[in-house]
């Protein structure tokens, strides 16, 4: 069929979707698509704007620069209404958008050929490396590090090598690991004592074979939170943004209420149960032991109720016997869900489960046994901290009976 065809809705990755069910990458509702052409041609919209990176789309990072924010936050709205088990609830908070330049962990890739050094991301579903002269998203601190990193890497890299850099922004400053580089003589320590000390990172780390082996560290990295300074493992998990983590420990503190025992699964280094051991006796359990080794160690200095548990929810999750007592309890999983520790919970008597999910599908799939148990969906919490992505986060809350 030729001629204009509009866009009307997106799809969960972000393309265009005509009335006719045709996908079209890189369109915003309201935008008119020309098919005649080959590839069709796009008509911008109301709702079309030029894409803040000049990367974009070639760097596979961001997949919505093309809209602004009133399309992106229908975008948002509209992907979790698809998964909501009998529709959206009737409370549903305003969606909290990171702002630009606010990302505050990043891995990247180098790679040397040729003599020239390529430091950026892969592009979406390919093995080409995109070299990011600039990243509207990366917060500043992290952004400094990308030209003296360039020069280090070409220097300490052989024609061929790869490398990898997971950058993390904690409150002493920047942290990096550098994977597949290195430390092996004197030339090379000096060369990158030298970068840390030129860049005032709080700590450089690199793995290699043996494992992580950390060579500065200038500053103890910790990150603060619910008034505790937590001591971070190399390359840890922590939220995207500050804005992002604030949103979602003000939702889960709202959803929890004065509830005065509570268990936050999932836990990593305490995003959710340091802020809730303000007010609350914490069970915090997780799998990951570096992170929960961290976060009892600092919760016992500051003397907050918080009992740790290194356990793994997937295999093990807390059973109905084990959460008697408990007015509340937090989950937090990674991508995959919960789905054995939300059967769980389904057949318990805990008065009000709040759910945080980074994916709204298998946030569906838990929602919808909570709901078949017998909870009901009462509040929703949007959270957009992965700003121009796909990707979708919220909070939860749902209450027995």
């Amino acid at each position: 069929m030729n001629g204009l065809v509009p866009i009307v809705r997106l799809a969960a990755r972000g393309d265009g979707i005509t009335a006719d069910g045709r996908f079209v990458p890189l369109a915003a509702i309201g935008d008119q698509v020309d098919f005649a052409t080959d590839p069709p041609g796009i008509i911008p919209g109301p709702h079309h704007v030029a894409p803040a990176c000049r990367h974009y789309p070639a760097c596979g990072g961001c997949q919505l620069q093309h809209m602004d924010d009133a399309a992106y936050g229908d975008f948002v709205a509209d992907r979790l209404s698809r998964v909501m088990p009998g529709g959206m609830p009737a409370d549903v908070r305003p969606i909290a958008l990171s702002p630009p330049r606010s990302r505050r962990r990043a891995s990247l890739k180098a790679l040397k050929r040729g003599g020239k050094l390529l430091l950026g991301f892969h592009s979406e579903g390919t093995h080409a490396l995109v070299d990011v002269q600039d990243c509207p998203v990366l917060a500043p601190e992290l952004m400094a590090v990308l030209a003296p990193l360039r020069a280090l890497l070409r220097a300490r890299l052989k024609d061929g090598q790869g490398a990898g850099i997971a950058l993390t922004l904690c409150d002493a400053g920047a942290d990096v690991l550098l994977a597949n580089v290195s430390a092996e003589g004197l030339a090379a320590i000096e060369a990158l004592t030298d970068f840390a000390q030129s860049c005032d990172l709080a700590r450089l780390s690199v793995e290699g074979p043996g494992g992580i082996d950390t060579l500065v560290e200038r500053r103890p990295p910790v990150l603060t939170m619910g008034g505790v300074a937590v001591p971070l493992p190399v390359a840890p998990f922590l939220q995207a943004t500050r804005e992002g983590e604030a949103a979602l420990v003000a939702a889960v503190l709202e959803a929890v209420g004065d509830a005065g025992k509570v268990a936050d699964l999932f836990c990593g280094l305490g995003t959710f149960a340091l802020p809730l051991s303000q007010r609350a006796a914490v069970l915090a359990v997780d799998a990951a032991g570096p992170a929960v080794m961290a976060l009892g160690a600092a919760a016992r200095r500051a003397g907050r109720r918080v009992e740790v548990q290194h356990r793994d929810l997937f295999r093990r999750p807390l059973a109905d016997k084990e959460m008697a007592g408990l007015d509340a309890v937090v989950f937090d999983p990674p991508r995959a869900g919960a789905e054995a520790q939300a059967r769980a919970l389904a057949g318990s008597a805990v008065p009000v489960v709040v759910a945080v999910s980074c994916n709204p599908n298998t946030f569906g799939r838990d929602a919808k046994l909570l709901v078949e148990g017998g909870y009901r969906l009462t509040t929703l919490w949007p959270v957009a901290q992965f700003r121009w992505s796909s990707h979708v986060e919220l909070v939860a809350r749902f209450d027995r009976g």
